[in-house]
């Protein structure tokens, strides 16, 4: 399951609606309202609620968790971990009910893609970060990260990993590059190509490649996306839509180009090295799946000291040898560079896990979709891809 989890039908983008409507959303809980009382002094302890497969593990037992090893061993605080978030959705179904009703969510830490955090951000359940007490996410913060419309200054979030939505092909079945999103809608792809079905995936790929500046685009931007994306099923273009099983696709050659994440295509040129990821000429998505501290958080200061932490260099380095996507810190590219060992070495000459400067310039975080646009815009993009 991919951890930009799909927004899977029309009733998920109703529920958001439903919880935040015109103005101050009805669960919306004051600034004054979400601290807890934090233990941190005296409980050394901290539940931390992460996506499966997201974090460093040791070679020999899988169990053990190096660079979260390394923080207890540090600072003395114990760490719970666990691996239960395994849709946006389906998470937030599961804590929101505590929020709304002011009750603590037993996790202190957590991890969720930015569309998501910010309809946490919106709704006010999740707490303020003591930056003064963050040191290296203050120094260290990719800048491209640092300021989302949801967010800005990141002052509720802090980047986990970060990736980009762009266009994977295989080179050698095509015969050609693909260098922008216009590409996909030459005849011979006609029939091989594939979308992601996820509104919030997918939208913003699909206006760069109209010209929009994602950071601001407008709801005629949006009809304008669906109305050609129609057109292209019509036609038989898009073969479908796809959750992560467009990696299977693409590695079988039934797709020869599709709408796909930067770490996904790390793992498959592993395999395949004629599969290539790119950039379109117009632009690509730059996203991220942000740490979040919940309202009432029991933990807080243990959590924020958790979060930087992963900030060092040295230890993005070594979790950017683990999970292959985008590093949120650029400085620990410096750290894998210098390692005695050669493949470690190479990683930092990946563009998808530190892009280089020509990429960055081509790289944007998208506008939100507001609580007032999501139902109708879920209800017209799930007509066309069939959920």
């Amino acid at each position: 399951m991919s951890r930009r989890s799909l927004l899977r039908a029309f009733g998920a983008g109703a529920a958001g609606a439903t919880l935040a409507g015109c103005g101050v959303p009805a669960a919306f809980v004051e600034p004054g309202d979400r601290a807890g009382r934090d233990s941190s002094a005296t409980d050394h302890t901290l539940h931390f609620a992460n996506w499966p497969l997201y974090i460093d593990t040791d070679d020999e037992d899988e169990s053990k968790r190096p660079t979260l090893d390394a923080f207890s061993q540090r600072t003395g605080i114990s760490v719970t971990y666990t691996e239960e978030i395994n849709d946006n959705d389906e998470f937030f179904g599961k804590i929101s009910p505590a929020l709304m009703n002011h009750q603590e969510t037993g996790r202190d830490l957590i991890v969720v893609s930015d569309w998501m955090a910010a309809r946490f951000v919106r709704l006010g359940w999740v707490q303020e970060m003591d930056r003064a007490k963050q040191p290296n996410v203050a120094t260290y913060l990719d800048p491209l990260l640092g300021s989302p419309a949801f967010d800005e200054g990141r002052l509720h979030s802090v980047p986990w990993q970060s990736g980009i939505t762009g266009i994977a092909y295989n080179r050698k079945k095509l015969g050609r590059e693909i260098r922008s999103t216009g590409d996909l809608w030459a005849a011979d792809l006609r029939g091989r190509v594939t979308l992601l079905s996820g509104l919030d995936e997918s939208f913003a790929l699909l206006m760069q490649g109209n010209g929009v500046d994602i950071t601001r685009w407008t709801a005629d931007d949006f009809h304008e996306i669906c109305e050609q994306t129609q057109k292209r099923v019509h036609s038989k273009h898009i073969r479908r839509f796809t959750g992560n099983d467009y990696i299977k696709d693409l590695a079988t050659g039934d797709v020869l180009a599709c709408q796909a994440y930067s770490g996904d295509v790390i793992q498959l040129q592993a395999d395949n090295p004629d599969i290539e990821f790119v950039v379109p000429e117009e632009g690509a998505e730059l996203w991220a799946e942000s740490l979040m501290i919940p309202n009432l958080a029991r933990h807080k200061r243990n959590a924020e000291r958790l979060v930087d932490h992963y900030y060092d260099p040295v230890v993005a380095a070594e979790l950017a040898t683990w999970v292959n996507y985008v590093c949120p810190v650029p400085a620990a590219r410096d750290v894998l560079a210098s390692s005695k060992d050669e493949e470690t070495a190479a990683l930092a000459e990946d563009p998808l896990i530190f892009p280089d400067d020509a990429m960055r310039k081509r790289l944007a975080i998208a506008r939100d979709i507001t609580s007032e646009e999501r139902m109708d815009f879920a209800k017209k993009w799930n007509s066309i891809v069939g959920l």
